[in-house]
């Protein structure tokens, strides 16, 4: 009997001080002033790597969604049997000890908080903002495409995607039997992801 376990994973603005400033700074400022908190608190929000105890990245992001921190965990599909002979498929964590994070630097302190995370991916003691765009790029363009955790490369032929909902992203051109993969990389964490493409989607990275 086939069994398949499927898992589903479900800010404060500050007044603005004019003190020197011209007329049009001034109507900036006033202007973001009056947005509502959230949306200026949502605008100084950056992603982030939160390196979390092995096998916690569930657990980290149930935490994170109690405390309202907004998070990004990729999960893929895995066959697997069990001693028994029993055949499953389980999601599991596509970055390992990895959860993205998105938050504004006063929250930094609230991720730590959180069971499980053990640090956040920086330079020193400063965490180490990850782009925008190649985060929301992997939220939406994944789940549209077949994945799987690939070994991190740093030399190969560099290409770039042209169309679809993963556009713009940079990675390394692979072949698998007839298939076509590019393996995209996340040099921050030192993690990496073959996502399957087809030929007319992408084109050499010109040096």
């Amino acid at each position: 009997m086939i069994q398949e376990v499927n898992t589903s994973l479900t800010e404060d603005g500050e007044a603005l001080s004019f003190w020197g400033a011209d007329i049009a700074t001034k109507r900036a400022a006033a202007a973001h002033a009056l947005l509502p908190t959230s949306m200026v608190a949502e605008a100084s929000q950056k992603w982030f790597a939160a390196y979390t105890t092995p096998r916690h990245e569930k657990a980290v992001v149930r935490q994170l969604d109690a405390r309202h921190v907004e998070s990004f965990l990729p999960l893929y599909r895995s066959p697997r049997r069990w001693k028994n002979g029993c055949r499953v498929t389980v999601e599991q964590p596509l970055f390992p000890n990895y959860v993205f994070v998105h938050v504004g630097g006063r929250e930094s302190v609230k991720v730590l908080q959180v069971p499980g995370v053990l640090s956040i991916v920086g330079a020193g003691r400063h965490p180490a903002e990850l782009p925008c765009s190649e985060i929301e790029a992997l939220r939406s363009g994944l789940p549209q495409r077949q994945f799987e955790p690939h070994p991190y490369l740093t030399a190969g032929e560099k290409v770039r995607i042209v169309s679809g909902s993963l556009a713009g992203l940079v990675g390394v051109l692979l072949r698998k039997k007839n298939q076509f993969r590019v393996v995209l990389a996340l040099d921050l964490i030192r993690q990496s992801v073959a996502v399957e493409i087809d030929v007319d989607e992408i084109e050499p990275l010109k040096q």
